[in-house]
């Protein structure tokens, strides 16, 4: 069974950076497309940014620039680096395994960005 266990979350000030990381169980990880997505209070969760297994990569226009997503097979995980990081980017931060019709969710990691 897989799991997702996100990490690297916390409260920073506006301009600041953290970087995510989630790190996946199994042996499916390096076959499989990586997402994070966000999830402000009150809203709906968004796609931050995904890439595949070949390292292709797509980002949400609100973070291009700012966010930059990768992983490391060897060590079945992604990671988000999000830099200059403004209030409205303030969430929570789960990471998602896409395999065909296999979709798996991290727990959750909560991000603050202080004004």
């Amino acid at each position: 069974q897989v799991r997702l266990v996100e990490s690297g979350g916390g409260l920073v000030e506006a301009g600041g950076s953290l970087r995510l990381s989630c790190v996946a169980s199994g042996s499916i990880f390096s076959i499989s497309v990586m997402g994070w997505y966000h999830q402000a209070p009150g809203k709906q969760r968004e796609l931050v940014a995904a890439i595949t297994s070949a390292g292709s990569t797509n980002y949400a226009d609100s973070v291009k620039g700012r966010f930059t997503i990768s992983r490391d097979n060897a060590k079945n995980t992604v990671y988000l680096q999000m830099d200059r990081l403004r209030p409205e980017d303030t969430a929570v931060y789960y990471c998602k395994l896409s395999k065909r019709s296999l979709e798996i969710w991290g727990q959750g990691t909560l991000v603050t960005v202080s004004s």
